[in-house]
């Protein structure tokens, strides 16, 4: 989609380019964007132009080139984010396409996005993750399966919890998607096809992801990316290369010890928890939070209770321009059973710490090198998780401050909160 006129970015085009032509470190957006189709392996490409759309075709030609096929559709009316697509129909020879939006820049295993939608068999699949900005963000709503239910305007009011979910601006659908545009009108991919797509139940899924994806469509967040393409960070978070991983625990470490946890209103953050997340977003590693919750097994609360507790975590750290990579959580509990109403929790559990099941479970996903990586805790349990998974240690003096004694092992360091752990572990 590469025919928006740019208007936050007149300081960089000054009407004489299209907005996809504004350059970052030298080189055109979609430049960066048809570099990357090329490492991923697609070189059939069609571009959507309208304003000044003449200058990306000097610019690219056919293709041929650079090893490419590139093909073009002219709209000489804007037809919104997905009116184009009527004509793109008898341009597609595959059973999949990739949509990009042209004010964005990633580096992306994108093989991985498309096992995830033929696994789900979708028909649309949209690549979501956290931002720093949750709260002026439409979001989006999932269940259990990663298929998703709504989406949530960034006008609406958020009288709620919620996730810090997002929509990247990256999607693959499937070719018969484009039937549902059956005549060239300004049509809005969100609003008209998409969520109709989703009220009439049709697969949907959202492909999460902690790899870099970003509107550039400011000049400030040109700057950032220039910033972040220069230090090595884009590339760096493409998970075709090994990440590495601060697991965090959460009460006593992220949130202030309470007892049990079982309600909402229970749940404060640590003073220093937001700053230090902040300082692991800005690091390269990966902010994944590693908890047992018994409070479902002993009956004190159920799952969508713990989830709204955890988006409570994820709304209190967006207000504060950070977030988390992965929330990870084990129900279970050795001693006291499993409610009748949780029948599916009778299960002999690997996850619950000091077990490494959440660890290992991230660690396959995410591509995480544990021997790279840190685990962070109040308690011994969370020390010895951390020398069960191979990962570096540190204990923090908060919550329990290592007063609960169930192992001997001694960690790496010793912090007195979160915020010292994070800037020894960093250097910073």
């Amino acid at each position: 989609m590469a025919g928006g006129k740019g208007t936050r970015l007149l300081a960089l085009t000054k009407d004489e380019i299209p907005k996809p032509m504004t350059p970052v470190c030298g080189k055109p957006i979609l430049a960066w964007q048809v570099e990357q189709l090329k490492v991923n392996g697609i070189t059939d490409i069609v571009m959507i132009i309208g304003h000044l759309g003449h200058k990306i075709q000097d610019f690219f030609g056919d293709g041929r080139a650079m090893g490419l096929r590139i093909r073009y559709i002219e709209e000489t009316s804007p037809l919104g984010t997905a009116g184009a697509f009527y004509y793109l129909r008898p341009m597609l020879a595959g059973e999949t396409f990739l949509l990009v939006f042209g004010d964005v820049l990633f580096d992306v295993d994108l093989a991985r996005m498309m096992r995830f939608h033929a696994e789900k068999k979708a028909k649309a699949t949209l690549f979501v993750h956290p931002n720093t900005h949750p709260f002026d963000s439409d979001l989006v709503v999932m269940d259990e399966e990663d298929k998703i239910l709504a989406f949530d305007s960034k006008n609406n009011s958020r009288n709620y919890w919620y996730d810090n979910c997002v929509n990247a601006g990256l999607y693959l659908f499937d070719a018969a998607v484009c039937g549902h545009v059956s005549e060239p009108v300004k049509t809005d991919l969100e609003k008209d096809l998409l969520s109709g797509m989703i009220q009439s139940g049709q697969a949907v899924y959202a492909y999460r992801s902690p790899e870099y994806i970003k509107d550039v469509g400011t000049v400030e967040r040109i700057k950032v990316a220039e910033r972040e393409l220069a230090s090595g960070y884009i590339a760096a978070r493409n998970l075709r290369r090994p990440q590495r991983a601060i697991f965090l625990d959460r009460d006593g470490t992220i949130n202030k010890k309470n007892g049990l946890i079982a309600k909402e209103e229970q749940f404060e953050l640590e003073g220093c928890a937001a700053e230090a997340i902040r300082r692991i977003n800005a690091s390269g590693y990966l902010a994944i939070v590693i908890t047992n919750q018994p409070v479902v097994a002993r009956g004190m609360c159920g799952i969508t209770d713990v989830e709204r507790i955890h988006n409570k975590m994820k709304t209190l750290l967006g207000r504060e321009g950070v977030f988390l990579d992965e929330v990870c959580f084990c129900p279970h509990h050795p001693d006291k059973g499993y409610p009748e109403e949780n029948p599916q929790y009778k299960i002999s559990c690997h996850c619950r710490k000091p077990d490494i099941g959440m660890i290992e479970d991230c660690a396959a996903r995410l591509h995480i090198d544990l021997s790279q990586s840190w685990m962070v805790g109040d308690t011994t349990v969370d020390i010895r998780t951390g020398k069960n998974a191979g990962t570096h240690t540190a204990l923090v003096l908060t919550g329990d401050a290592g007063t609960d004694e169930k192992y001997n092992d001694v960690p790496d360091m010793v912090c007195a909160d979160l915020l010292e752990a994070v800037k020894k572990i960093i250097g910073g």
